[in-house]
């Protein structure tokens, strides 16, 4: 599976000498990640030591993306810096030519996401997120390892024909743990605010398009219509089972929940009109986590898909 990243692909991490870009960069290094750098002007020449496994090594640091991208070819950056420094820093890894951007930061102000979201899309880069777990890819044939960039347990699940595409950092997890006894390809957080990178509808359609994923779990929640555009779409070119879960059936009107985008206003956006829409194209979804897992259950069965 190569969604939006190659196995062993270089990567930074914008923010790597904090505590939470610390804590991640060693875990997401223990999943067979390759990181190369990270950036911190402060700390620029610093060289940070990690143990992976029985061996340590050591990551450099630069003070540019730039800087990084020359010495090491990275392709893509994971950002665990404080919102106010997010644009900024995505902005920094949009002009020196990343190719894919992970934003991991919550509470980024929506112009700021709305400014560097644009100018990623005018550039031809990606962006995951902001507000988001990030991306877990699984590796196949003899070598077990992907790409984890984020926050994703990678070791809860093994490789499978599944992909997982989530609004929700949480229930991504759980709904992963519910069908650990299928596996997945890829599972990727696309982050909970009004404004993101990677929409659902561009997740589903990249999971339809690999040979390897065979049926797809979608996690929606109140707010937006992203839930309707996929089932739009899915109607007349979906050709893999899709099984949804929409978090938020009895959050009241006008009160949000949890992300900033999970809001339902005006009436519009509520868990009931999402599951409404998606059921009318054949899309079944499920009241609990737990159901959603069932039904994928039934539908890989009825299917012959292992």
């Amino acid at each position: 599976m190569t969604l939006f990243i190659e196995d062993g692909a270089p990567v930074i991490v914008q923010g790597m000498t904090g505590h939470q870009g610390m804590t991640h960069t060693a875990r997401m290094l223990k999943a067979g990640t390759h990181i190369v750098g990270g950036v911190n002007p402060r700390k620029a020449g610093a060289k940070v030591p990690f143990t992976v496994g029985d061996q340590q090594i050591e990551v450099p640091v630069f003070g540019t993306c730039a800087e990084a991208r020359e010495a090491t070819g990275a392709k893509a950056s994971v950002v665990f810096v404080p919102p106010r420094f997010a644009k900024g820093a995505v902005v920094e890894a949009v002009e020196a030519g990343i190719e894919l951007i992970v934003v991991i930061t919550e509470g980024i102000p929506v112009a700021d996401s709305a400014y560097f979201v644009a100018l990623a899309q005018e550039r031809g880069v990606r962006i995951i997120g902001p507000n988001c777990p990030g991306l877990v890819t699984f590796g196949s044939g003899d070598d077990p390892h992907g790409v984890n960039l984020g926050i994703i347990p990678d070791g809860i699940v093994p490789r499978g024909p599944l992909g997982l595409v989530s609004k929700s950092g949480t229930l991504t997890y759980q709904l992963m743990g519910e069908l650990s006894d299928i596996g997945f390809t890829a599972a990727l957080g696309a982050g909970g605010d009004p404004i993101v990178g990677t929409t659902l509808l561009e997740a589903v359609q990249a999971f339809n398009a690999d040979p390897d994923t065979k049926a797809v779990v979608m996690i929606g929640e109140i707010g937006g219509s992203a839930e309707q555009e996929v089932a739009e779409w899915a109607k007349d070119n979906m050709t893999k089972p899709l099984v949804a879960y929409i978090a938020g059936f009895t959050a009241p009107e006008g009160k949000q929940m949890g992300h900033a985008g999970a809001i339902v206003s005006g009436g519009k956006g509520t868990a009931k009109e999402k599951k409404e829409a998606l059921e009318a194209v054949g899309i079944r979804v499920g009241r609990t986590p737990g159901q959603t897992a069932q039904i994928m259950h039934e539908i890989l069965a009825a299917n012959n898909i292992a």
